[in-house]
């Protein structure tokens, strides 16, 4: 058996496909985001824009954010010492837990490392603590949800994207008596487009069914406070979990889910994922603390990013290039081929100092490859005119083909 063989040639098949991941090797630029400096290609920092970065709200380098994090490392030290069971419970852990419970109108809320451990460790925890469950899954969830429904080893029906009459369908022709969870996120981040969540809740109800939601990509996003789509649309009350992330919108580190008291009590008590991980280091907690205290109470963030993220659809679509309907912050740009996507960004980023990542499958389905856009409030009109122009000259440059 030749295993050095067999790797090879799976890395192969990846170049041949035109979807081999390439990380990029940057630096930001403390305060200055979404100025960075990369070190590919050339010799020396090359400065570049970043346009595609989840820090949303450029949080990660807010002053708050920072000053509370350089606080901790001097008053706490670099880690934390251990699991949460064993020395890992810091004074910030709980604090923070009862910040994001109070963002969610939850009784409680449960630290992870990242969004993708909590979501695996709860979902699969979740249902397999219920016998004869059903999970209804959205086709485009996260990775990490089907990851936990899958290992949870319960049985899983998969609607149609934020199709009702599909989930109501599979709802209905299921024993009434078996106990049911409905998992779909809130903003899907590679559309952009959002789930019907008031209804979605309504045949939960019917169907005695418990919900999931996935918030990660609009937490500290929509809302009053930050709270996402299900404050902005008053529905949080009716969700069994919400999940988030603080590495996104809050420009930190980790995940975490806010539900009842018995329910975040059972999963802190049998999920693998959290019992056996030495908990997220003091000062990440202490910055996504600060960020998430910040964003409670500031709406300029989140009113600077919505209006970047329209004006660059605006100017696109006025450019003609291919922007693909989104109703949220996402601006994503139809390619439809993974090594154009590719040969697109690698273009942008040499030439131009426009740095975007091509996505391609198994994030979207083969087909749909794009370039996927976060504008955020310090992309000023000077940058995305630039990048406007610069798009329609490597369009032209490639013989894409621009809308009528």
């Amino acid at each position: 058996m030749d295993y050095d063989q067999i790797f090879s040639k799976a890395i192969e098949r990846l170049h041949e496909e035109g979807r081999y991941r390439v990380f990029i090797d940057i630096m930001r630029n403390r305060g200055q985001f979404p100025n960075a400096r990369c070190f590919a290609g050339h010799n020396g920092p090359k400065p570049i824009t970043v346009w595609c970065s989840n820090d949303y709200l450029a949080m990660g380098q807010h002053p708050k954010v920072v000053e509370a994090m350089e606080g901790a490392l001097h008053d706490v030290g670099a880690g934390s010492g251990g699991t949460r069971n064993i020395g890992g419970n810091t004074h910030l852990h709980v604090e923070l837990e009862s910040e994001l419970a109070s963002l969610h109108g939850k009784e409680q809320a449960l630290l992870f490392t990242s969004g993708y451990v909590s979501n695996e460790a709860t979902l699969s925890t979740l249902a397999k603590l219920l016998p004869g469950c059903i999970v209804y899954s959205d086709e485009l969830n996260h990775a990490s949800m089907i990851a936990g429904i899958r290992n949870s080893g319960c049985e899983k029906r998969v609607w149609r994207h934020n199709d009702l009459a599909h989930l109501e369908e599979l709802l209905a022709a299921d024993d009434p008596a078996a106990p049911k969870l409905i998992a779909f996120e809130s903003v899907y981040s590679m559309d952009g487009d959002v789930a019907p969540i008031a209804e979605i809740c309504d045949l939960a109800d019917r169907y005695n069914a418990l919900t999931y939601l996935d918030e990660v990509h609009a937490v500290g996003m929509y809302g009053a406070h930050g709270g996402g789509i299900s404050e902005r649309d008053d529905v949080a009350s009716r969700l069994t979990i919400i999940e988030g992330t603080l590495g996104k919108a809050f420009g930190v580190m980790g995940g975490y889910i806010a539900a009842s008291k018995t329910l975040i009590d059972v999963i802190r008590s049998y999920a693998p994922g959290f019992i056996f991980t030495t908990s997220l280091s003091p000062v990440l907690v202490a910055g996504a603390l600060a960020s998430v205290r910040h964003l409670k109470e500031s709406a300029e963030e989140r009113d600077a990013q919505q209006a970047a993220a329209s004006r660059l659809k605006e100017l696109m679509l006025e450019a003609g290039l291919p922007v693909m309907p989104s109703v949220t912050h996402i601006v994503p740009l139809q390619v439809g081929d993974p090594v154009k996507a590719k040969r697109i960004s690698d273009v942008l980023l040499m030439e131009y100092g426009m740095y975007v990542q091509p996505i391609n499958y198994p994030t979207v389905p083969r087909g749909t490859e794009r370039l996927r856009f976060t504008p955020g409030p310090h992309h000023d009109e000077a940058m995305m005119k630039d990048l406007v122009k610069a798009l329609v000259e490597v369009w032209d440059r490639l013989e894409l083909r621009l809308a009528a």
